[in-house]
């Protein structure tokens, strides 16, 4: 019980397999999913701010680390079924944040409690943080649908959430990070000798121009 129990919590994040149900050539799990956003907000965070922001890191870190914790009491929902519309979305968000709040009051001591409350929330907010999480982890689930189109993986669901990942970022193209990751970052990625090639190119090519128009 207590702080004991939530230590031992995050090596379940571990066995947490993302996008499960799905043949991969390579599985992901939750926790490394999370250290992955870190290190990418990390850089993104650099990019905002040699371009002048004022970024709050210790936000940017607690919010990175901690923004998957609650698929702990859910599993990771595939994104295209997550995202299906509005209504699901937020039922979703519920379950999560009533799930969350029991295991806070349950687990974590009364004096940490309000700490962790705020933790444990949606980070992906209007803040210049909340924009570059959410970029963030949009980057890390492109790379692992680029890693199955890579490999030639026949399921289409991973074209499907490579497209959804780049539109996503694409919202967030007025941030400096993101423009960076446009003209040097994705480039370099299609760049790479894969099969097939071509279908991912014109099609991230197509998804850029139809943002910008």
């Amino acid at each position: 019980m207590g702080i004991h129990h939530y230590f031992k919590s995050l090596s379940d994040l571990e066995t947490l397999v993302r996008c499960p149900g799905r043949f991969k050539y390579h599985e992901h799990n939750v926790a490394s999913h999370s250290f992955k956003v870190t290190k990418i907000s990390q850089f993104l965070g650099t990019v905002e701010e040699q371009n002048g922001q004022e970024v709050d890191w210790k936000a940017l870190y607690e919010k990175s680390l901690n923004h998957d914790y609650a698929e702990l009491f859910t599993g990771d929902i595939k994104t295209p079924v997550k995202y299906a519309s509005a209504e699901l979305r937020e039922l979703f968000s519920q379950v999560e944040d009533q799930m969350v709040k029991k295991f806070i009051d349950t687990e974590i001591p009364p004096r940490f409690q309000d700490v962790y409350r705020e933790r444990f929330k949606e980070g992906k907010d209007a803040s210049l943080e909340g924009q570059i999480l959410s970029v963030a982890d949009k980057i890390d689930l492109l790379y692992e649908s680029f890693g199955e189109i890579q490999k030639g993986n026949p399921d289409p669901l991973f074209m499907e959430i490579y497209e959804g990942a780049l539109s996503t970022i694409m919202k967030f193209r007025e941030l400096e990070c993101v423009q960076y990751f446009l003209d040097y970052i994705l480039p370099d990625m299609l760049s790479e000798k894969f099969i097939p090639h071509s279908e991912l190119k014109e099609r991230t090519e197509r998804l850029i121009q139809s943002a910008d128009e």
